[in-house]
């Protein structure tokens, strides 16, 4: 159990390393104004969101394996679990949303400022403050 629960952790730091970094790059490339760094911030994000995809697709899996071998048993009536499983189905669809927007930038159809990005940056921060108090303190 601890060997998934450590890789579940270990591929959770990755997709939210993923997650801090993206949307950072999205600003920067909206500030672009020359085709050279607008052709090395298109590099850069389509290679970082892979990696944010497999940190994504292995946190799911060994979540799912934690829930499938004792967490739903010890903890499945439980609201702070239930809370949990929402924030991380809203934080894949906030994921899915940076894959949108990396697609934007290639087509070059980006039409966001950089402030909007910046914001949109900030969105992780308080997914990750929720998560882990819910599954640290379960308080409820």
């Amino acid at each position: 159990m601890l060997w998934l629960k450590s890789f579940h952790l270990i591929f959770m730091v990755t997709w939210f390393a993923g997650l801090f970094y993206l949307p950072r790059l999205f600003v920067y490339h909206a500030m672009t104004e020359d085709s050279a760094g607008n052709e090395r911030f298109k590099v850069m994000e389509r290679k970082l969101l892979i990696i944010t995809h497999i940190g994504m697709a292995l946190t799911w899996i060994f979540g799912l394996a934690m829930l499938a071998n004792y967490a739903w048993a010890a903890f499945g009536s439980q609201g702070w679990l239930h809370a949990k499983l929402t924030l991380l189905v809203a934080l894949t669809l906030y994921t899915v949303w940076c894959a949108r927007i990396v697609r934007t930038f290639r087509r070059d159809a980006n039409t966001r400022s950089h402030v909007w990005y910046r914001w949109f940056n900030e969105v992780p921060v308080v997914f990750l403050v929720a998560i882990v108090l819910l599954a640290g303190l379960k308080p409820f």
